[in-house]
């Protein structure tokens, strides 16, 4: 990971604390792929995907989550969560954290988990 992408994910850390979350991985990989943030808020078991953007010519940074890496997030999710030994039941939400120049944006149960 570059310079760039720590320092906003360091920031979307800072955010998500502030918020009650408690920060349990950071940049979480495997061959499934990768998580930048797992949290929890309160009962959840939240998987945080931070996207950043200087300006809005490519998209807004939440636009940047596409269905694809939605699927890689979830897969990675499910994986984390079979070698970390959490119950079936357990409640998770898949969160955005987008952040732009001016701004940052937490987007709670931002998508649904995708085959």
């Amino acid at each position: 990971m570059n310079e760039i992408g720590r320092k906003y994910e360091e920031k979307a850390a800072e955010l998500l604390e502030k918020q009650g979350y408690f920060i349990l991985e950071r940049n979480y990989r495997c061959k499934q792929g990768e998580i930048d943030l797992i949290g929890k808020e309160g009962e959840y078991l939240c998987f945080i995907e931070v996207k950043y953007r200087s300006g809005l010519s490519y998209g807004s940074p939440l636009e940047a989550v596409t269905k694809a890496k939605q699927r890689k997030i979830s897969r990675t999710a499910l994986y984390y969560l079979t070698k970390e030994g959490y119950p079936e039941d357990t409640p998770c939400r898949f969160d955005v954290v987008g952040i732009s120049s001016n701004r940052a944006e937490l987007i709670r149960n931002a998508f649904e988990y995708q085959r």
